[in-house]
């Protein structure tokens, strides 16, 4: 039975063999690109899942009433950890984190590194592998390290690092403590080094100095096993009440979000967790991932059932010697399981062929691992899936054929309107022309935010941190880059411009309305400001520390700061600001500080004398005459000569500005991508259809040309019930493409409008693309001498 089975499968292959590859190539296809999408969705939803703790550990999150709503963000004050072990018996430990960018050195090796300042709790909260150390005690002493795998390599090579002394900042000396395994990439964390929070609490006196009223400090809790969450959160909630007044005052309340959406939401409206966040693109890519193996199914259910006829004999004769319907359903469904088979080998090949360059486009690592059982357990039920999902209608459709009919040849049903064919022709085109679509605003709105007006000069501007012996001699850099021609103006700035690391509300000022609750984003900048970002001045002037000295406490605001205050003139009012009485001493456009798809907020730049904020960043405009290869080199030389220690390490403002489309033009590109697939799958199995079409029509082609029919009135004959579906497709998808996005749409404020000439490219796009793959076949059945055709007849 069995080998009769495989015997009759074989022979069908064989006998077929351009229909078998154009099924086994769009199921192949259409295989590969759910597996790709899965892997992805797969490490999206195992983010963090590696820690054993994961069930009792969450965030401190703020969520704080201003202006008739709710503000939420994951930073909290510095106090807050120690308050919940001594306050709250359900917390097990509370660790805060710090991030820090420091020069390792080890002998003459010198490498800048990222890492985390944390409290001594963080490896017995965090399950991060140790390779050598003790995780319960590595972080204990102040002076003491821990490192990556990675960077223990680079600074011991292959000695054994623990023990060992790594210099930080050419100033302190540490012990390496611990050996933490590389971090995966599947979690939030990132970091090339761990130090003790002491260390940082005596080189910063990081937060508490500032009590309550500083929320810059990511804060995790661990409760105890078997805790009651909501008991603990209640207490949570008011904790920060019960220590500050004005917290009491504006009912700041804190709540604990745990691990498992960390991830996929994170994202609060009003003070309540909406539907944000990455879990959005998460459910999407689902979706696309079913439609596009739902597409290649079809193409194996319209082929099987096209090519009817030439099994419908099979089936009555196979009736008629004793066959049962549920023998026949048990062999159709084999052969499509052994197709999906042979689809599910090749799907794999393409995989692995593609994954390098997908791991490039979504910044991921993934890889499938075949060594793990659960793989080859899950790709046996991916195939038996597939297979049993393109074979079923198929199995039913041809296994209910009568004998008597398909003997006699009256079992088809040629004109219907609405045939399952058809249906599913509609359905594959219905979703190729919503990703088309989909793709085109996308790009629409990418460019959109692209072309905004920016507010400042980018071209030519770089930035460089603060580092090593960078503020001792920052005045002889300065003159050096400047008396050399390779800057045309430097300053001082607490950030990049492209980065907020400030913000608050509280200010006062002449006239302002007492419920008044704005939040201000805080700038620090020295003098030239203006002149080195080219902002746009709309009233007064930049700083000029050497002309007013007392610019150190003049204040520069923006269009919507100076809407907020009201000034009619504001030259020379008054703020105040974490102690400062500063002055304005000019009015700028706005300008866009952080994200290009969202309004911008009112700024507050600073002088010199800021308490609060401090100068961490080197802004340089270069002079565009020199060339940027030239300008780079000698702007690394200088900084050499007075910063020897440390490596050159400037960034380019407009590289950074690019970065912040990087997330859209990513979903952008895969819409695309995943467009173009299931186009191309669709394609493939019309393709087929009109080929096994023009096979069946062949005589009558013959008998219309004999009587005069010309070329182009048979390819329009053959080609125009496809273009009818396609256009049907067509009036089904764009309505759910204008819906889908116009909800995309809504999470951003400067957003592109939804124009009809997107609908009208699409549908032309559409039909087009059905055209040429359809006419193909239809031209060459046209052509074909009828002579030749009608001989047998």
């Amino acid at each position: 039975m069995i080998r009769n089975f495989f015997k009759v499968t074989y022979r069908n292959l064989l006998r077929n063999k351009g229909f078998s590859a154009i099924n086994i190539t769009g199921l192949a296809i259409g295989m590969a690109a759910a597996i790709l999408i899965l892997l992805w969705i797969q490490d999206e939803l195992s983010y963090d899942e590696f820690h054993e703790n994961k069930d009792r550990i969450y965030e401190v999150w703020n969520h704080v009433p201003f202006e008739g709503k709710v503000s939420s963000w994951n930073s909290v004050s510095a106090l807050t950890a120690h308050a919940l072990e001594k306050d709250l018996p359900e917390v097990e430990r509370a660790v805060r984190l710090k991030s820090t960018d420091f020069l390792l050195s080890v002998g003459d090796k010198k490498i800048m590194k990222t890492g985390n300042a944390v409290d001594t709790g963080f490896l017995q909260m965090f399950s991060f592998p140790m390779r050598r150390g003790n995780a319960a005690t590595a972080l204990n002493e102040m002076y003491s390290i821990v490192l990556t795998e990675k960077t223990a390599k680079i600074l011991f090579g292959n000695e054994d690092a623990l023990g060992k002394i790594v210099k930080i900042e050419n100033k302190d000396n540490f012990t390496v403590t611990g050996i933490l395994k590389d971090l995966p990439g599947n979690s939030r964390f990132n970091f090339d080094y761990l130090l003790p929070w002491s260390y940082s609490y005596l080189r910063y006196r990081e937060g508490e100095d500032l009590g309550w009223h500083d929320n810059s400090t990511p804060t995790y809790v661990m409760l105890k096993p078997h805790t009651n969450y909501a008991a603990v959160a209640a207490k949570v909630r008011i904790i920060k009440q019960q220590y500050d007044e004005e917290s009491k005052k504006m009912k700041w309340e804190l709540t604990l979000y745990p691990l498992s959406r960390w991830r996929l939401y994170s994202s609060f409206t009003n003070g309540a967790e909406d539907n944000g966040g990455r879990s959005t693109f998460v459910k999407l890519f689902g979706i696309i991932a079913g439609f596009i193996l739902l597409i290649a199914c079809i193409n194996f259910m319209n082929l099987s059932t096209a090519r009817s006829e030439k099994r419908a004999k099979e089936v009555g004769i196979r009736k008629v010697v004793g066959a049962q319907k549920s023998s026949l359903i048990s062999q159709f469904i084999g052969e499509s399981v052994f197709l999906a088979l042979l689809a599910g080998i090749v799907a794999i090949v393409i995989v692995m062929v593609s994954l390098p360059g997908y791991n490039q486009l979504t910044e991921k690592k993934l890889f499938i691992d075949f060594s793990n059982i659960y793989t080859w357990i899950t790709f046996i039920g991916f195939i038996l899936f597939t297979g049993l999902l393109a074979g079923s209608y198929p199995a039913f459709f041809l296994s209910s054929f009568q004998p008597v009919k398909v003997l006699k040849g009256t079992f088809k049903k040629t004109n219907a309107l609405i045939t399952p064919r058809k249906a599913l022709v509609v359905l594959q085109f219905t979703f190729a022309t919503i990703l088309i679509i989909c793709t085109i605003i996308v790009k629409q709105q990418i460019d959109y935010a692209r072309e905004r007006a920016i507010g400042y000069n980018k071209d030519n501007l770089i930035y460089h941190f603060l580092t090593g012996d960078i503020p001792k001699n920052y005045a002889l850099i300065k003159n050096e880059l400047l008396s050399s021609g390779i800057a045309k103006s430097v300053t001082r700035t607490n950030s990049p411009l492209t980065e907020r690391w400030s913000d608050g509300w509280g200010q006062n000022w002449e006239g302002k309305d007492l419920n008044d609750k704005t939040t201000f984003d805080r700038y620090l900048a020295d003098e030239g400001l203006g002149a080195t970002a080219g902002l746009q001045f709309i009233q007064g002037r930049d700083f000029d520390l050497k002309q007013f000295p007392s610019d150190s406490t003049g204040l520069i605001i923006n269009e919507s700061s100076l809407k907020v205050m009201k000034f009619k003139d504001p030259i020379g009012k008054k703020v105040s600001d974490l102690g400062v009485d500063w002055h304005i001493v000019g009015v700028i456009k706005d300008f866009i500080f952080t994200s290009p798809y969202e309004p911008t907020r009112p700024i507050l730049i600073c002088g010199a004398k800021s308490s609060f904020l401090s100068f961490n960043i080197m802004q340089i405009k270069l002079n565009g005459g020199n060339g940027t290869t030239k300008n780079m080199e000698q702007t690394a030389a200088i900084f050499k000569k007075y910063n020897p220690d440390y490596p050159f390490d400037a960034k380019f403002v407009d590289e950074d500005y690019a970065r912040k489309f990087e997330g859209e033009k990513q979903q952008g590109t895969l819409a695309g991508l995943f467009a173009s697939l299931t186009i191309f799958i669709s394609c493939l199995g019309l393709f087929g259809l009109a080929t096994y079409m023009a096979e069946n029509r062949i005589k009558e082609i013959g008998i219309r040309k004999i009587l005069g029919a010309s070329v182009a009135g048979i390819t329009t004959l053959l080609s125009k019930d496809f273009v009818k579906l396609v256009i049907i497709s067509f009036l089904i998808a764009a309505p759910l493409a204008w819906w889908a996005m116009y909800k995309w749409l809504q999470n951003y404020t400067y957003r592109v409008s939804i124009e009809w000439w997107v609908f009208v490219v699409a549908g032309f796009l559409s039909v087009v693309i059905a055209l040429l793959t359809v006419s193909y076949q239809s031209i060459k059945a046209a052509i074909t001498n009828p002579v030749k055709n009608l001989r047998a007849e």
